[in-house]
């Protein structure tokens, strides 16, 4: 049974496990290669471990040098694996606040977020017990990015006695998180990363625990996604020109399918300029993303790198919108944009600042009219007198832009509904932004 492929992101505060769940999964999987077993055990940074495994599973996916010196994550690390059921693509992501923008990135490629939550680290003093900031702040920008599959995932309940009361108070803290945030109602899994425990098989260290493992979890996640539902969206990336002895020659427009799907003589509009044509030629791309005529096919859809050629010859170039023009609904033409921003840079947001939008392909000019509101990742409450987004502050803005740009919102239309701030005299991503209003 073949479900297709899961891509899947490790979120949470610094030390819940996250490198060592992944580095789990790979092993109990079988994921490792033998060469890769043996090159860790010998690596200078390993530490002596209590599993079979006999390395630091950490490792597995903490790469770089200072990783591995300081037992850190720093840097987002892909990492593949499969079983008979399912293919998946996992980033461990770190959980240290100054690399925040490194968890933006992994989440917003992702279809499910498994957050840990460092149950020796929960302060059950409190009703509901207290969760560090940094799994509220991560839990509110997995929020942000509409990742509509989460689950909780509480590790180091061996260091607990693997208590059953420990486990449900830490879960109501959860849940409460959960419901101020937006989120669905959590799926909660008591773990032990170290020790494998509930992360591939079940275990009879909690006998209290009726529920699936980690992998059964994700093995018989039901995405939901139906790409072909979705209304066609193709924002051009390069106009492929080439003159030929006749006087037709050849113009193309090369892109990638964000949504939707196209096929041959399917009416389409282009936007901004709200002009009209007729797809009659589809060719995918080949193996190095270049045209290739040869390779035409009657349809494409999401994630597909294609090059459309038209009925008309339009005024078309790189930041265009293609959609389709039965759509019903169709993207909206604004300069004026209320968004979700992650503030990112070290550097303030400045009022008075002109930043670069980079929406899909396009970019324009915009500067940030006002901040309307500010979440306090403490208190889960949104501040409206605050006038100044820090980094890895989370925050509602108002923003002008100096020409149009056609915008989805982020909850109906991810890759079209979000945007990235460029800082134009750093050239630094100082934001990444969610629409929600246009």
């Amino acid at each position: 049974m073949d479900q297709g492929v899961v891509r899947f992101i490790t979120a949470g505060s610094v030390d819940d496990g996250k490198s060592t769940l992944i580095g789990r999964l790979l092993y109990d999987t079988k994921s490792i290669l033998v060469d890769q077993m043996e090159s860790l055990s010998k690596t200078r940074h390993a530490r002596a471990v209590s599993t079979e495994a006999g390395i630091d599973l950490a490792l597995l996916t903490d790469g770089l040098e200072a990783e591995r010196e300081q037992g850190i994550t720093i840097d987002v690390a892909y990492r593949y694996f499969s079983t008979p059921q399912r293919k998946f693509i996992v980033a461990d992501a770190p959980g240290h606040e100054q690399y925040t923008r490194n968890l933006v990135t992994g989440a917003s490629q992702s279809d499910v977020a498994v957050v840990l939550v460092d149950a020796t680290r929960v302060d059950l003093s409190t009703q509901p017990a207290t969760l560090l900031a940094q799994t509220k702040r991560h839990a509110a920008i997995i929020r942000l990015l509409g990742l509509r599959h989460v689950v909780f995932v509480i590790n180091k309940m061996d260091l607990l006695d693997f208590n059953e009361q420990t486990f449900n108070a830490i879960g109501e803290s959860i849940t409460d998180l959960t419901q101020k945030l937006g989120l669905p109602k959590p799926q909660l899994i008591p773990i032990s990363a170290l020790l494998g425990i509930n992360v591939v098989e079940k275990s009879a260290a909690t006998p209290w625990y009726r529920g699936q493992t980690l992998l059964q979890w994700l093995e018989n996640l039901d995405l939901g996604v139906d790409n072909k539902s979705a209304e066609f969206r193709f924002p051009v990336q390069f106009v492929a020109r080439q003159d030929g002895s006749d006087a037709n020659g050849f113009r193309g427009y090369m892109g990638r399918i964000d949504a939707g799907h196209v096929r041959v003589g399917q009416k389409i509009t282009v936007l901004p300029s709200g002009r009209h044509s007729t797809v009659t030629e589809i060719y995918l791309a080949n193996g190095s993303g270049a045209l290739d005529t040869n390779n035409a096919v009657p349809s494409a859809a999401t994630d597909q790198t294609v090059t459309l050629c038209l009925s008309d010859e339009l005024d078309v170039s790189r930041g265009d919108l293609f959609t389709q023009t039965d759509g019903l609904t169709p993207p909206a033409l604004t300069q004026l944009l209320s968004a979700d921003l992650c503030w990112l840079d070290s550097e303030p947001l400045s009022l008075t600042r002109k930043y670069a939008l980079r929406h899909t392909t396009n970019t324009v000019s915009a500067k940030v009219k006002r901040i309307e509101q500010v979440l306090d990742v403490h208190t889960l409450l949104h501040g409206t007198d605050v006038q100044v987004l820090n980094a890895n502050d989370i925050g509602r803005v108002e923003l002008v832009l100096q020409k149009p740009i056609a915008a989805d919102l982020f909850d109906e239309a991810r890759r079209t509904g979000c945007f990235i701030l460029i800082d134009e005299a750093t050239h630094h991503t100082v934001a990444a932004g969610m629409i929600r209003n246009t």
